[in-house]
C-alpha cells in the first residue's frame, strides 16, 4: 500500500483542475468534518506511483486504507463507512 493512501483515515487522490474531484472534495470535507475524523487530498500528478496507478481514473477516495469510490463520492454511503 502506497504510504499517502494511508496517511489520513480519508485519502482523496485527486488532481488539479477536475471538477469531479472538486465534488469529491466537498463531499469528504463536509462528512469529515461532520464526524470529526482526518483526512487528507493527495495530488496524482505529485507522485509517478500515483499517477502510473490511477492516471485519468481520479477522485479515488480511501477510508481507511481501503479503496472505497471512484469518481463520485455519495455521502451517505460516506457516512456509513466512517461510522
Amino acid at each position: 500500500m502506497h504510504p499517502a493512501l494511508t496517511s489520513a483515515r480519508v485519502v482523496v487522490v485527486t488532481r488539479e483542475g477536475c471538477h469531479l474531484c472538486d465534488d469529491a472534495l466537498v463531499a469528504v470535507e463536509t462528512v469529515c468534518r461532520e464526524r470529526g475524523i482526518s483526512w487528507q487530498a493527495v495530488d496524482v500528478d505529485a507522485d509517478p506511483e500515483l499517477r502510473a496507478r490511477y492516471t485519468d481514473h481520479v477522485p479515488v477516495t480511501f477510508v481507511d486504507g481501503a479503496q472505497h469510490s471512484l469518481w463520485f463520492v455519495d455521502a451517505g454511503r460516506l457516512r456509513e463507512a466512517v461510522g
